[in-house]
Protein backbone atom coordinates (compact mmCIF):
# COMPACT_ATOMS: atom_id res chain seq x y z
CA UNK A 1 0.00 0.00 0.00
CA UNK A 2 1.67 3.70 -0.84
CA UNK A 3 1.26 5.68 2.28
CA UNK A 4 -0.12 9.15 2.04
CA UNK A 5 2.57 11.57 3.27
CA UNK A 6 1.44 13.46 6.12
CA UNK A 7 3.35 16.72 7.50
CA UNK A 8 2.33 17.29 10.95
CA UNK A 9 3.51 21.11 12.65
CA UNK A 10 4.34 21.07 16.05
CA UNK A 11 3.78 24.71 17.99
CA UNK A 12 4.89 27.23 20.04
CA UNK A 13 7.39 25.28 22.40
CA UNK A 14 6.48 22.00 20.58
CA UNK A 15 9.42 19.28 19.70
CA UNK A 16 8.04 16.50 17.85
CA UNK A 17 7.22 15.01 21.13
CA UNK A 18 4.11 16.56 20.59
CA UNK A 19 2.88 14.25 17.60
CA UNK A 20 5.06 11.15 19.33
CA UNK A 21 1.23 8.90 19.57
CA UNK A 22 0.44 10.12 16.81
CA UNK A 23 3.87 9.34 14.90
CA UNK A 24 3.38 5.53 16.68
CA UNK A 25 -0.47 5.45 15.59
CA UNK A 26 -0.58 6.51 12.51
CA UNK A 27 2.56 4.79 10.74
CA UNK A 28 0.68 2.08 8.69
CA UNK A 29 -1.32 4.64 7.27
CA UNK A 30 0.97 7.72 6.20
CA UNK A 31 4.88 8.24 6.10
CA UNK A 32 4.88 11.24 8.60
CA UNK A 33 7.14 14.27 8.34
CA UNK A 34 7.59 15.90 12.01
CA UNK A 35 9.74 19.45 11.57
CA UNK A 36 11.84 19.82 14.34
CA UNK A 37 12.65 23.56 14.84
CA UNK A 38 15.95 22.68 16.63
CA UNK A 39 17.39 21.57 13.27
CA UNK A 40 16.39 24.50 11.43
CA UNK A 41 17.97 27.94 11.06
CA UNK A 42 16.78 30.74 13.41
CA UNK A 43 16.38 33.29 10.26
CA UNK A 44 12.82 30.98 9.41
CA UNK A 45 11.47 32.63 11.95
CA UNK A 46 11.99 36.43 10.07
CA UNK A 47 8.80 35.98 8.10
CA UNK A 48 5.47 33.84 7.58
CA UNK A 49 6.25 32.74 4.54
CA UNK A 50 10.41 31.71 5.33
CA UNK A 51 8.90 29.82 7.75
CA UNK A 52 6.34 28.07 6.07
CA UNK A 53 8.46 27.49 2.90
CA UNK A 54 11.23 25.69 5.16
CA UNK A 55 8.29 23.87 6.33
CA UNK A 56 7.37 22.83 2.99
CA UNK A 57 11.29 21.73 2.31
CA UNK A 58 11.24 19.32 4.83
CA UNK A 59 8.54 17.00 2.53
CA UNK A 60 9.45 14.32 -0.15
CA UNK A 61 8.17 15.81 -3.89
CA UNK A 62 4.46 15.89 -4.52
CA UNK A 63 1.13 16.07 -2.52
CA UNK A 64 0.66 15.32 0.96
CA UNK A 65 -1.58 15.98 4.18
CA UNK A 66 -1.14 18.66 6.25
CA UNK A 67 -2.24 19.23 10.04
CA UNK A 68 -0.73 21.27 12.45
CA UNK A 69 -1.52 22.63 15.61
CA UNK A 70 -1.59 26.68 17.46
CA UNK A 71 1.06 27.72 16.09
CA UNK A 72 1.96 25.19 13.74
CA UNK A 73 -2.01 25.53 12.58
CA UNK A 74 -1.17 29.26 11.82
CA UNK A 75 1.67 27.75 9.99
CA UNK A 76 -0.60 25.36 7.77
CA UNK A 77 -2.55 28.02 6.70
CA UNK A 78 0.45 30.33 5.81
CA UNK A 79 1.48 26.81 4.00
CA UNK A 80 -2.04 26.85 2.08
CA UNK A 81 -0.61 30.38 0.62
CA UNK A 82 2.32 28.96 -0.97
CA UNK A 83 1.70 25.47 -1.66
CA UNK A 84 -1.98 24.12 -2.21
CA UNK A 85 -1.70 23.15 -4.65
CA UNK A 86 0.35 20.39 -2.65
CA UNK A 87 -1.82 19.99 0.01
CA UNK A 88 -4.28 17.22 -0.49
CA UNK A 89 -6.52 17.76 3.08
CA UNK A 90 -6.08 19.68 6.11
CA UNK A 91 -6.15 19.66 9.74
CA UNK A 92 -6.22 22.67 11.82
CA UNK A 93 -5.24 21.75 15.38
CA UNK A 94 -6.36 24.11 18.44
CA UNK A 95 -5.64 27.19 16.42
CA UNK A 96 -6.05 30.48 15.77
CA UNK A 97 -6.68 32.91 12.42
CA UNK A 98 -6.92 36.06 13.77
CA UNK A 99 -4.25 38.53 13.99
CA UNK A 100 -3.01 40.02 17.19
CA UNK A 101 -4.43 43.10 18.73
CA UNK A 102 -1.93 45.65 21.21
CA UNK A 103 -2.94 44.23 24.58
CA UNK A 104 -2.02 40.73 22.83
CA UNK A 105 1.09 42.02 21.75
CA UNK A 106 2.25 43.50 24.86
CA UNK A 107 1.51 40.05 26.82
CA UNK A 108 3.75 38.88 24.20
CA UNK A 109 6.68 41.03 24.45
CA UNK A 110 6.80 40.79 28.15
CA UNK A 111 6.95 36.73 27.85
CA UNK A 112 10.12 37.89 25.53
CA UNK A 113 11.71 39.95 28.03
CA UNK A 114 11.26 37.58 31.22
CA UNK A 115 12.87 35.31 28.87
CA UNK A 116 15.42 37.34 28.13
CA UNK A 117 16.12 38.22 31.67
CA UNK A 118 16.63 34.74 32.78
CA UNK A 119 12.92 33.50 33.83
CA UNK A 120 13.05 30.99 31.45
CA UNK A 121 11.11 28.64 34.12
CA UNK A 122 8.70 31.18 34.86
CA UNK A 123 7.67 31.62 31.11
CA UNK A 124 7.18 27.49 31.21
CA UNK A 125 5.14 28.18 33.97
CA UNK A 126 2.98 30.70 32.33
CA UNK A 127 2.53 28.76 29.05
CA UNK A 128 1.83 25.35 31.30
CA UNK A 129 -1.62 27.11 32.87
CA UNK A 130 -2.36 27.94 28.88
CA UNK A 131 -1.66 24.28 27.27
CA UNK A 132 -3.08 22.00 29.66
CA UNK A 133 -6.53 22.48 32.16
CA UNK A 134 -6.35 23.02 35.88
CA UNK A 135 -7.51 19.77 36.31
CA UNK A 136 -5.27 17.79 34.49
CA UNK A 137 -2.57 18.92 36.38
CA UNK A 138 -2.71 16.47 39.15
CA UNK A 139 -1.13 13.92 36.01
CA UNK A 140 2.39 14.33 36.83
CA UNK A 141 3.30 11.76 33.59
CA UNK A 142 1.68 14.40 31.26
CA UNK A 143 3.21 17.60 32.91
CA UNK A 144 6.24 16.27 33.01
CA UNK A 145 6.11 15.33 29.20
CA UNK A 146 4.62 18.90 28.82
CA UNK A 147 7.69 20.27 30.76
CA UNK A 148 10.22 18.60 28.85
CA UNK A 149 9.01 19.22 25.52
CA UNK A 150 9.11 22.87 26.22
CA UNK A 151 12.13 22.76 27.33
CA UNK A 152 13.69 20.82 24.68
CA UNK A 153 12.66 23.70 21.97
CA UNK A 154 14.76 26.58 24.98
CA UNK A 155 14.95 30.04 25.23
CA UNK A 156 15.81 30.93 21.46
CA UNK A 157 13.65 29.87 19.77
CA UNK A 158 10.82 30.64 21.69
CA UNK A 159 11.75 34.22 21.26
CA UNK A 160 11.43 34.03 17.67
CA UNK A 161 8.45 32.28 17.32
CA UNK A 162 6.77 34.48 20.16
CA UNK A 163 8.20 37.64 17.85
CA UNK A 164 6.76 35.92 15.06
CA UNK A 165 3.18 35.53 16.62
CA UNK A 166 3.16 38.60 17.71
CA UNK A 167 2.76 40.13 13.96
CA UNK A 168 0.82 37.54 12.18
CA UNK A 169 -1.83 38.27 9.63
CA UNK A 170 -5.46 37.82 10.09
CA UNK A 171 -6.12 35.12 7.67
CA UNK A 172 -10.00 34.65 8.35
CA UNK A 173 -10.52 36.26 5.11
CA UNK A 174 -8.32 33.42 2.83
CA UNK A 175 -10.16 30.70 4.62
CA UNK A 176 -13.19 30.75 2.28
CA UNK A 177 -10.05 29.84 -0.63
CA UNK A 178 -9.74 26.40 1.18
CA UNK A 179 -10.50 23.95 -0.99
CA UNK A 180 -9.30 20.68 -0.05
CA UNK A 181 -11.28 18.19 2.65
CA UNK A 182 -10.82 20.23 6.39
CA UNK A 183 -11.22 19.00 9.15
CA UNK A 184 -10.80 21.62 12.39
CA UNK A 185 -10.56 20.02 15.98
CA UNK A 186 -10.54 21.64 19.70
CA UNK A 187 -10.41 20.42 23.15
CA UNK A 188 -13.46 21.61 24.60
CA UNK A 189 -11.26 23.36 27.55
CA UNK A 190 -8.92 24.83 25.57
CA UNK A 191 -7.60 27.50 27.54
CA UNK A 192 -5.16 29.01 24.35
CA UNK A 193 -7.50 28.82 21.30
CA UNK A 194 -10.60 28.80 22.65
CA UNK A 195 -13.32 27.18 21.09
CA UNK A 196 -14.99 29.93 19.49
CA UNK A 197 -11.45 30.60 17.26
CA UNK A 198 -12.62 27.15 16.09
CA UNK A 199 -16.09 27.07 15.05
CA UNK A 200 -15.55 30.45 13.02
CA UNK A 201 -12.62 28.70 11.24
CA UNK A 202 -14.89 25.61 10.76
CA UNK A 203 -17.76 28.17 9.14
CA UNK A 204 -15.86 30.18 6.58
CA UNK A 205 -13.86 26.98 5.18
CA UNK A 206 -16.33 25.38 2.41
CA UNK A 207 -17.27 21.88 3.80
CA UNK A 208 -15.13 21.89 6.78
CA UNK A 209 -15.83 19.63 9.57
CA UNK A 210 -15.57 20.96 13.26
CA UNK A 211 -14.62 18.19 16.26
CA UNK A 212 -14.68 18.81 19.47
CA UNK A 213 -12.82 16.94 22.27
CA UNK A 214 -14.01 16.78 25.71
CA UNK A 215 -12.32 17.36 28.74
CA UNK A 216 -9.28 18.58 27.30
CA UNK A 217 -6.94 21.21 26.83
CA UNK A 218 -5.17 22.84 24.54
CA UNK A 219 -2.63 20.37 23.85
CA UNK A 220 -4.84 17.29 22.24
CA UNK A 221 -2.49 15.07 21.34
CA UNK A 222 -0.60 14.43 24.65
CA UNK A 223 -4.00 15.10 26.58
CA UNK A 224 -6.33 13.10 24.27
CA UNK A 225 -3.90 10.70 22.23
CA UNK A 226 -6.19 7.83 21.67
CA UNK A 227 -9.23 10.25 20.42
CA UNK A 228 -6.59 12.69 18.74
CA UNK A 229 -5.26 9.50 16.47
CA UNK A 230 -8.77 7.99 15.72
CA UNK A 231 -9.99 11.63 14.60
CA UNK A 232 -6.94 11.69 12.50
CA UNK A 233 -7.38 7.71 11.30
CA UNK A 234 -10.31 8.92 9.67
CA UNK A 235 -9.90 11.73 8.17
CA UNK A 236 -6.87 10.41 6.35
CA UNK A 237 -9.11 7.17 5.30
CA UNK A 238 -11.54 9.69 4.16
Amino acid sequence: MVKTPLLLIPGLLCSPRLFAPQAAALTDLAEIVVPDWRRAPLSIWDSWESAARWIVDQMPPGKFALAGLSLGGMLAVEIMQVAADRVTKLALLDTSMRSQNETERAIRRARIRLADEGHFELVLGLQLSRFIPAYRLPDKKLVDEVRTMCGEIGVEIYKRQEALAAVRADRRPDLPKIKCPTIVVCGRDDAATPLFLSEEMAKAIPAAALVIIEQCGHLITMEKPEETNLILSTWLKR
